[in-house]
């Protein structure tokens, strides 16, 4: 049986908050105050609690700068699981910004927009990203280019790590810190989530949003792990498609262990 009061109260708490916090942040964005970059994580954390997602978080984020954490991606809950842990800015696809209450969300979190279909653009893009690094903001890279089933890592796109190069020469210390991160969806309703059951957690895109949200939110009493692997340093010197598989390879591995059970 659908617990609709339970869905109804989260939207009207999610709203209300949404509706508070909202303009305050159009204002920091605006005035470029250091808040702007804090206030979206009480909202994540607040919309992890209110839908019932518990996060469990393994290791840190690392304290150097400038860092770009490179995750998987299964999920648009990927966005309220590292934005509750962190003060991150994201990076997606353009489309993002025309989607109902996401692409507003989105636009809030001075999200990093990026075209994929336009090759002429992807320097700039890239450039963007550089640039946002070396401003001391903490990047987050879906490198996957799209959504899992959460039971794998897909195929790593090589490219967007150019934005770890094109950051180098702005650093001070004349090196970027590119931080392997793995979200694995555990648990629900306090039992291990199965293979056959990640699909409830997961929104590999052919199902449509307001399907899915309506879906997450009947379910609710999610567990999700999000594994800090170590850092590599990329300088002048790296190489990006072996930093790029080598941040792939850990990333396959924490998942991996950690849908395991271990």
């Amino acid at each position: 049986m659908i617990n609709w009061t339970r869905i109804i109260v989260a939207m009207v708490l999610l709203s209300l908050l949404t509706l508070v916090l909202a303009p305050l942040q159009i204002v920091f964005l605006w005035l470029g105050l250091p808040i702007r970059r804090t206030l979206p994580r009480y909202w994540h954390r607040f919309a992890c609690a209110v839908i019932g997602i518990r996060v469990r978080v393994h290791g840190t984020p690392d304290r150097q700068r400038p860092l770009l954490l490179v995750s998987n991606h299964a999920t648009w809950k990927d966005i309220l699981v590292l934005g509750s842990i962190a003060d991150v800015v994201f990076v997606a696809k353009s489309d993002v910004k025309k989607w109902p209450v996401f692409g507003l969300l989105a636009r809030l979190q001075a999200t990093i927009f990026i075209d994929r279909d336009h090759k002429r653009t992807t320097g700039v893009q890239v450039n963007e990203i550089g640039q946002r690094l070396a401003a001391g903001e903490i990047v987050v890279l879906f490198p996957e280019g799209t959504t899992s089933d959460g039971n794998r890592l897909l195929e790593v796109k090589t490219s967007l790590f150019g934005a770890a190069a094109s950051a180098v020469p702005h650093s001070p210390t004349g090196a970027v810190h590119v931080q392997p991160v793995a979200i694995a969806y555990t648990g629900i309703h306090g039992m291990p989530m199965g293979r056959y059951n990640r699909p409830v957690a997961a929104w590999p895109g052919d199902i449509g949003l307001a399907p899915h949200l309506m879906g997450v939110l009947r379910e609710g009493a999610m567990e999700v792990d999000v594994i800090f692997g170590e850092q590599i340093t990329y300088t002048a010197a790296s190489n990006r498609k072996q930093v790029s598989r080598e941040i792939e390879i850990r990333i396959r591995a924490m998942l991996g262990l950690k849908l395991r059970g271990r």
